[in-house]
């Protein structure tokens, strides 16, 4: 009985925590972008239970709801950054070409200020990814904002498909070639990484079915990292590999290809207006910087108009940030390809909201403002898209995570009283977009 008591209560405080993460909220008299169905001016958007319920003009709902004043402000769904590496612990597994059997996961910090800061900039998720040390890293984790809850599966964006980090060119060959002596030290050693572990992840499969259906008596060894690597053959891993070059972001299609994988969406991708007529062929997304190229030898070559020229031939593209900082400006940075491209406010607003869901394959819940979806959203004072633009309050599955009225001086979860607050953002050069964190402290070391 005692045991059972235990169970219960666990079970009880479990669906506490998970009631916790939802809330309710009328939004009144905005002018609300839906991403999806136009704009709907002086219109009022509700969310019941974490969900979108209605949206309208003059809705109301319980005295018990809270209302958000919303007139002369722009209602927006959520904001969406692919490319993140905000909320976690550690970013690189640096140790071998392939560890696909890691989790980001795993390491979630859910005390971590840089969530509270994209959510003051109308961040709702993150893709919280592993660096691009391995030519194959680890798992990644699609993360909800609710910063403030103190338990890291809260973050978890629970049923988003799983994602890997892939990684081409100068990241996997300096840490294994140069840092190690092993493959891969040149680009043709990263495409033989790639068949090498696929042809031993099929041969893994091979031997599980034969032994499945009494070929063989003994099962294999279970191998959490071919394992991974048959999920992503089997479709049920999304890929999202840093690219840059042209040349390798078609070698790694004709490798997938090869192997029958088809959901892959390239990072970064600083070239690939060069190759946007083949992305669209085989269906691949990108997921670029506005206007960031030029801070090491392969990214020396790239164009501000990235973004439009991939939209234009219809690429599923979205802007990321990589970055603590720029995940505070995303909108900003989609308003860069209305300078560099003439993309309309709908198409550039879609790059950090619709396009990276799909992306992550999260377009059910998040991405627009629709009835039924996820009660995400973000308030602006001003257009998203103008110089001007402020966010006010953005909320996740209902409930408000960021107000600017409200906004405390200091919203550190783990005080420090010997830690001061830096008066600017203060950055490591060497890890300037997180991708390479961790990664030559642990090899190098001994140098």
């Amino acid at each position: 009985m005692k045991i059972l008591s235990i169970l219960t209560t666990l079970l009880l405080v479990g669906s506490l925590t998970a009631q916790s993460l939802q809330g309710d909220v009328l939004i009144k008299n905005g002018t609300v972008i839906t991403i999806t169905d136009g704009i709907k001016e002086n219109t009022d958007v509700l969310i019941k239970n974490g969900k979108i319920k209605s949206i309208g003009e003059g809705l109301s709902a319980g005295d018990q709801v809270k209302v958000i004043d919303a007139d002369g402000m722009y209602v927006m769904p959520g904001i969406i950054d692919a490319h993140s590496h905000a909320g976690i612990d550690v970013v690189n597994e640096p140790t071998a070409p392939i560890t696909a059997e890691v989790f980001v996961g795993d390491v979630i910090n859910p005390y971590a200020v840089s969530l509270y800061r994209a959510l003051a900039g109308g961040v709702t998720v993150s893709h919280a990814m592993h660096g691009s040390a391995n030519a194959i890293g680890g798992q990644c984790e699609t993360m909800k904002h609710h910063f403030g809850e103190e338990d890291p599966e809260a973050f978890k964006m629970q049923g988003a498909p799983r994602t890997i980090k892939f990684a081409l060119g100068e990241n996997p060959m300096r840490v294994h070639g140069e840092g190690n002596g092993i493959q891969p030290k040149s680009r043709m050693g990263i495409e033989q990484v790639f068949r090498k572990g696929f042809s031993e992840a099929l041969e893994y499969q091979k031997a599980w079915k034969k032994y499945s259906s009494g070929g063989a008596n003994v099962a294999p060894a279970y191998d959490l990292r071919k394992q991974a690597l048959v999920d992503i053959l089997n479709g049920d891993i999304i890929i999202h590999c840093h690219s840059y070059r042209a040349d390798e972001i078609l070698m790694l299609m004709n490798v997938l290809e090869d192997y029958g994988v088809n959901k892959i969406c390239f990072q970064h991708v600083n070239e690939g207006f060069k190759v946007a007529p083949e992305l669209a062929a085989f269906g691949a997304h990108a997921s670029v910087f506005a206007d960031w190229w030029a801070y090491k030898f392969e990214v020396y070559y790239s164009t501000a108009y990235n973004a439009a020229i991939l939209t234009r031939n219809n690429v599923i593209t979205s802007i990321n940030s990589d970055s603590g900082e720029l995940i505070r400006h995303l909108y900003h940075e989609a308003g860069k390809t209305q300078k560099y491209g003439d993309l309309t406010d709908n198409e550039a607003l879609k790059l950090i909201t619709l396009h990276p869901a799909i992306q992550l394959g999260i377009e059910d819940r998040v991405g627009s403002l629709e009835v039924g979806k996820d009660g995400d959203v973000a308030v602006f004072k001003n257009h998203p898209l103008s110089i001007y633009a402020v966010p006010q309050y953005t909320i996740v599955d209902g409930l408000v995570r960021f107000d600017i009225n409200e906004d405390p001086a200091d919203m550190r979860m783990d005080l420090n009283p010997d830690e001061t607050i830096p008066a600017f953002h203060e950055i490591d050069a060497h890890d300037h977009h997180r991708c390479m964190e961790g990664a030559f402290e642990s090899l190098f070391s001994h140098h």
